[in-house]
C-alpha cells in the first residue's frame, strides 16, 4: 500500500488520537471513557458536515445533481441535508446503542436515558478528550473547507458522502473495542484499536474513492445523454 501525502490536519489528527492511548497506559485514564469519546467522535463529525452542507446550500448551490443507481436527478441542497441526517443518523444510532449494551459505561437501560449519562459516564479526561476533536474539527472545517474555497466547487453528493470512510473504521474501532474492555483487555487493545484507526488515515483516500465514483458516475450520464440523442 502506498503511503498517501498527509497534511497538517492529518497530523494533529494523529496526535488527537493517540492522547489516549497515553491516557490509558501512563495516566491511569479510564478505557471505557476513551471509547465513548471515538463513539462521539462520530456525532462530531456528522455535525460538522451538517454544517457544511448547510453553508454550500445556503451560499452556493440551492440545487444539485443527486446520483443514485446510475440515474441523476436535482435535488435540493435540503434534500441532501435531510437524507444525510437520517442516514447518518441511523449508523450513529446502531453504534452508540452496541457500545452502551456492550461496554456497561452506561447504566440507564432506557433509550433516551442512556444519552443523558453521557456528560457524566465520560468523566473529566473524557470531556476533556471530546474539547480536543471539538476543537480539531472546528479548526480543520475552518482552514480546509472555508478558507481554502473548497466550499465554492465541492458537489453536496461528494460532501455528504465524506464522513462515511472513516465512520466505518470509527464504528470498527468502538464496536471492536468496547467487547474487549468488557473481557477486561483494557491497555493492549486500545493501542492496537487506535494503531488501527491511524493506519487508515495514512493509508487511505476516503476522498479519491468518492472522486472516483463521481466521474464514473458523470461517464455514465454523458453516455446516457449520447445514446438518447443517437435515439432521436
Amino acid at each position: 500500500m502506498k503511503l498517501r501525502k498527509l497534511t497538517t490536519g492529518d497530523y494533529l489528527l494523529i496526535i488527537a488520537n493517540l492522547i489516549p492511548v497515553y491516557g490509558v497506559w501512563f495516566e491511569g485514564w479510564n478505557a471505557a471513557q476513551m471509547f465513548l469519546v471515538f463513539c462521539l467522535e462520530t456525532v462530531i463529525i456528522g455535525i460538522f458536515n451538517v454544517v457544511k452542507m448547510a453553508c454550500v446550500t445556503l451560499f452556493v448551490r440551492p440545487r444539485d445533481i443527486w446520483q443514485n443507481n446510475g440515474g441523476h436527478t436535482l435535488k435540493s441542497g435540503l434534500f441532501f441535508i435531510i437524507f444525510f441526517i437520517f442516514h447518518f443518523g441511523f449508523f450513529v444510532f446502531v453504534q452508540t446503542q452496541i457500545f452502551f449494551g456492550v461496554s456497561g459505561l452506561i447504566k440507564d437501560s432506557s433509550m433516551f436515558g442512556m444519552y443523558r449519562e453521557i456528560p457524566q459516564a465520560l468523566g473529566n479526561e473524557g470531556q476533556l478528550l471530546l474539547l480536543i476533536f471539538i476543537s480539531y474539527y472546528t479548526l480543520h472545517t475552518l482552514y480546509t473547507f472555508f478558507l481554502s474555497g473548497e466550499y465554492k466547487t465541492i458537489s453536496l453528493n461528494k460532501l455528504m458522502f465524506q464522513p462515511y470512510g472513516r465512520i466505518f473504521i470509527q464504528q470498527f474501532v468502538v464496536i471492536v473495542g468496547s467487547m474487549f474492555l468488557s473481557m477486561g483487555f483494557n491497555k493492549p487493545f486500545i493501542l492496537v484499536l487506535v494503531l488501527v484507526k491511524i493506519g487508515f488515515e495514512l493509508y487511505i483516500n476516503f476522498d479519491a474513492f468518492i472522486e472516483k465514483a463521481e466521474v464514473n458516475a458523470k461517464r455514465k450520464m454523458e453516455e446516457s445523454k449520447n445514446k438518447d440523442q443517437l435515439n432521436n
